[in-house]
């Protein structure tokens, strides 16, 4: 497979989740013909409707296409859809790449390069930073591991979603980027959710604090996209609570293999983990508020 090409690529897609949905759309909106495949069919209709073919299982993808893209929840979910039984590998013709954009593990991407070169088949891990409004915006950080040559294959692909696309090495090496981009998530989060309860508690307004802190030495992009929509008691997800709990227990087990000692991590993992038992997993992360102000019987407020 040459450089992709709208006229000579036929591309795949696997997952149409939040994200998948409108990384997806941009891809159609280049030009390319896009088959697509979701565990539910209805979540994938608005790319259908856009002109997108549907393929029964991430196999049936695999063999119509000649790049294929999965972006889903969890790793079992990952080795399910490309080494399962009808998983993509199985349909995936020799000189094919097959490249996940989900957040799983450095040892799984090693494993699924492997399968798929035995097949003749590159494979790209290529996990994204940037959340909903990244994906919408098609302005995301794609952090890439894998085959260069093959990286370069794919490359305009991933310029119709992001902005930021860097190589970091070998197969995993994307895998271990993001797991370095949730860690200083993970632990910035706690710091915004604690700022705006200690403004909130003073008696503070909220916006104007925003606008004097936002801007200076304490800014971040945590800051300035999820403290707006707590504010408003938005908690609607623009990355679900459940999957990061999921990815801050693979940096975690990493950080174990590597005999390396993350208290910071350890902690924002436990408080994300309570979020998730007041029954919060499917909450976007913003919502860590709300753990942290039930430790202090602080009534975060809401809209009426």
């Amino acid at each position: 497979m040459p450089a992709a090409d709208p006229e000579t690529t036929r591309v795949g897609w696997i997952g149409t989740g939040v994200m998948g949905l409108s990384m997806c759309g941009h891809v159609l909106d280049a030009g390319y013909p896009v088959t697509v495949h979701n565990r539910t069919r209805e979540r994938a209709e608005p790319l259908l409707e856009r002109g997108a073919s549907w393929g029964d299982t991430p196999a049936a993808v695999a063999a119509a296409s000649d790049a294929v893209f999965t972006i889903v929840g969890y790793p079992a979910d990952v080795r399910t859809v490309i080494l399962g039984q009808d998983g993509a590998l199985s349909g995936a013709a020799a000189g094919s790449v097959l490249v996940d954009m989900t957040t799983s593990e450095p040892s799984l991407a090693v494993e699924i390069s492997a399968a798929a070169a035995a097949k003749g088949v590159a494979s790209v891990d290529a996990p994204v930073s940037g959340g909903d409004v990244g994906a919408r915006n098609a302005t995301l950080s794609i952090m890439v591991g894998g085959d260069e040559e093959a990286v370069e294959r794919v490359r305009p692909l991933f310029e119709t979603m992001g902005k930021t696309i860097v190589h970091q090495g070998g197969p995993g090496a994307g895998q271990h980027t993001k797991m370095v981009n949730q860690i200083l998530i993970a632990t910035g989060m706690i710091g915004v959710c604690e700022a705006l309860l200690y403004a909130y508690k003073a008696g503070l307004d909220l916006a104007t604090v925003l606008e004097s802190v936002g801007p200076g030495a304490a800014g971040s992009w945590s800051l300035a996209n999820y403290a707006p929509r707590m504010l408003k008691g938005d908690f609607e997800p623009g990355f679900v609570v459940e999957h990061f709990v999921k990815d801050m227990g693979i940096a975690l087990a990493e950080a174990r293999r590597m005999n390396l000692s993350l208290p910071g991590l350890a902690l924002a993992e436990q408080l994300y983990v309570a979020l998730t038992a007041q029954g919060k997993g499917r909450k976007g992360t913003q919502s860590l508020i709300l753990a942290l102000a039930s430790l202090s019987n602080v009534d975060w407020p809401t809209p009426a």
